[in-house]
């Protein structure tokens, strides 16, 4: 099925801005019967820049939640990467990683 093909899927949209919003852990992105392994790791990696955006905030001395978030989402990509996950070793904090 091409993406021309494939249903409009507004909450999809939002995933992909604000995962948080859409889905409750990264692991139930990951168990996601509609979407797509690339989907997927899409909503996974915006996440991801997310959540090292709030770690680099809270190293700066700004107060934020303190919880196991970007492991987790480490964790969830490594899943559908078989652990080969290249695009998250970069040389900053938020690993590089396009908006």
């Amino acid at each position: 099925m091409t993406n021309a093909e494939q249903p409009s899927r507004p909450w999809l949209d939002q995933a992909l801005l604000d995962p948080g919003s859409v889905f409750a852990s990264p692991e139930e992105v990951v168990d996601h019967p509609e979407l797509t392994p690339r989907q997927k790791i899409a909503v996974l990696r915006s996440w991801e820049y997310d959540a090292a955006e709030i770690a680099v905030a809270e190293e700066e001395g700004m107060q934020g939640p303190d919880n196991d978030l970007l492991q987790r989402i480490i964790l969830a990509l490594a899943r559908l990467t078989d652990g080969r996950d290249a695009e998250s070793v970069a040389p900053t904090k938020q690993h590089g990683l396009p908006t």
